[in-house]
């Protein structure tokens, strides 16, 4: 929730119409979507049941808003930075796990290259001593073969 989200909460509870903020009424304890129906039947709810006291006497209700005001506008920035360092902190948290997951997936993927480089490199080391095989036959084959040859040239001169 921004400041001026809260500000737009705030205006129900205007120093015009209270002289004091109720006790329950703590942003931090608000349920947490501000679009909610809990949050709006919390705000209703704490000024439908009239929880506060009002005065009749428009000279109590300015001296009282005047110092009110002060006190409830330090208090409610005081409330606006609790509730953007508890976003932070939050944040702070997602983007904590999210590396985290980001690091985890690299690993893995880390992980699948090297039992590839593996994989790869056994499969390189059959090919090459298939091919030494067939090389040695092949030799074997062409010596046989110019014996062959030798022999049916001997037996031609014969």
């Amino acid at each position: 929730m921004i400041p001026a989200e809260i500000t737009g909460y705030l205006q129900y509870l205007s120093p015009e119409n209270l002289t004091t903020i109720p006790a329950e009424f703590n942003i931090i304890n608000m349920p947490s979507s501000p679009t909610s129906s809990s949050s709006l039947n919390y705000l209703n709810d704490l000024i439908n049941n009239n929880n506060y006291s009002s005065s009749s006497n428009g000279q109590d209700l300015m001296t009282s808003n005047n110092s009110a005001s002060d006190e409830d506008h330090h208090h409610h920035h005081h409330q606006s930075i609790i509730i953007l360092d508890e976003r932070k902190q939050r944040r702070m948290l997602s983007n904590r796990e999210s590396a985290r997951r980001s690091r985890m997936r690299k690993q893995r993927h880390l992980d699948e290259l090297w039992s590839q480089v593996i994989r790869l490199r056994n499969e390189n080391n059959c090919l090459i001593d298939k091919l030494n095989r067939v090389s040695e036959t092949q030799d074997c084959v062409l010596k046989e073969n110019s014996k062959l040859k030798e022999e049916a040239s001997d037996l031609r001169q014969l």
